[in-house]
């Protein structure tokens, strides 16, 4: 479906509050501020449960309106797309329903708890031709676009490796039994947490597919947890706190990938390397605005790793929009860049980036579901077995 070229803002609602709800508040109130788009965006209302917090919320963030029934979301007329920042077990139901009222829909990922679930709303997407999109926002960093781009570039040549880790700490046995430790409304625990953020980076960058899972190993070591606001009371933790699987890619790339929440002391520790015949690309989200790059084709010599700033105006991706070389990006403004991108896209215009959609995650969602499955049978799974 073509959008015809319109000035008119985009009518925003977000569900949710809490962590996401926060950092995609941020996104839409400070992108008109930073990018110039045909469609800016207009924060029309937030819905979440906690009334006590909910008015305060929506003041602080620049939200119009505020309801506890996320439904009404779907009958305001002066909404165009619905930003869905819930725990996973919801987003299919608040997805799909806002689908089927004609609304575009951002959500945050994964897809879904479940791969039926993930199917479902890739389907109502397809089905209601609404534009969709995932939050899987460390695509836009500038070093992972400046990766991208030199990888379709061919700087790396063929690929022989991708190594993947998402390593956390904060998932220590003091920590609650807060939803994310709950399979019914996560789905799986540090693997689709975090695993479905590399698994997206590598499925982005190498812009090829997972042949296969050749197996897989999940752990719950912390099976109790004290329950929030308890000082004894204590519940079961029935997600993987850690899950390691091994992958190969339709063009014969051989990959790894290992999330965790128990890493001591790494907090958030996202990192790639990709190795190639030509050199290699690494990055690590604790040093987001650097990528090192190896070029095989030097010499010897003065061959070696290069550090990279990717925070160049006019040379790496998004960096224009925001400070001077060197004057660093955080964790917000991959959000930020995301939502600008989000804006192009629904005001006719071209996105930075390749943006994912529903059927994109869905492809993500089926490699995680092959990696549980592979963990539970002990077995390689092809992922022409996993639909």
């Amino acid at each position: 479906m073509k959008y015809a070229r319109s000035s008119r803002p985009i009518g925003i609602g977000l569900i949710g509050q809490k962590f996401m709800g926060r950092a995609h508040s941020n996104a839409w109130g400070q992108v008109p501020k930073f990018f110039d788009l045909l469609r800016p965006p207009r924060l029309v209302v937030i819905s979440a449960r906690d009334r006590t917090e909910l008015a305060t919320f929506a003041e602080r963030w620049g939200w119009a309106r505020w309801t506890t029934r996320w439904r009404e979301l779907a009958e305001a007329p002066d909404i165009d797309l619905v930003d869905v920042g819930t725990p996973n077990a919801l987003h299919a139901e608040q997805s799909i329903a806002m689908l089927e009222a004609g609304k575009h829909v951002a959500c945050e990922k994964p897809l879904a708890g479940t791969l039926a679930e993930a199917r479902a709303m890739r389907d109502a997407a397809r089905k209601s031709r609404r534009k969709t999109f995932v939050w899987f926002n460390y695509r836009r960093c500038p070093a992972v676009g400046l990766a991208w781009h030199l990888m379709r570039e061919g700087a790396l040549g063929r690929i022989y490796h991708l190594r993947a880790t998402y390593l956390q700490d904060w998932g220590g046995p003091a920590t609650p039994l807060s939803w994310r430790f709950r399979k019914k409304e996560a789905g799986s625990g540090a693997h689709g947490d975090l695993n479905a953020h590399i698994v997206d980076l590598a499925r982005f960058l190498l812009a090829d597919e997972v042949d296969a899972v050749h197996g897989a190993l999940a752990r719950t070591f912390i099976a109790e947890r004290v329950l929030p606001g308890a000082s004894k009371k204590r519940g079961r933790s029935d997600v993987d706190d850690c899950l390691l699987f091994l992958a190969s890619f339709r063009r014969g790339t051989v990959a790894s990938f290992e999330a965790t929440r128990l890493a001591t002391g790494d907090q958030n520790a996202n990192r790639v390397e990709i190795n190639g015949e030509h050199g290699s690309l690494r990055f690590d989200f604790e040093d987001m605005n650097l990528l090192h790059y190896f070029d095989a084709r030097q010499g010897k010599r003065t061959a070696g790793w290069r550090r990279i700033m990717c925070t160049g105006a006019g040379v790496h991706p998004y960096a224009g929009h925001w400070w001077p070389d060197a004057h660093l990006l955080g964790y917000e403004h991959g959000f930020v860049n995301m939502a600008a991108d989000i804006l192009r896209v629904l005001g006719g215009e071209a996105p930075e980036l390749p943006l994912p959609d529903f059927a994109d995650a869905y492809e993500t969602q089926r490699v995680l579901e092959a990696a549980l499955l592979a963990s539970d049978e002990r077995c390689a799974v092809p992922l022409k077995e996993v639909r």
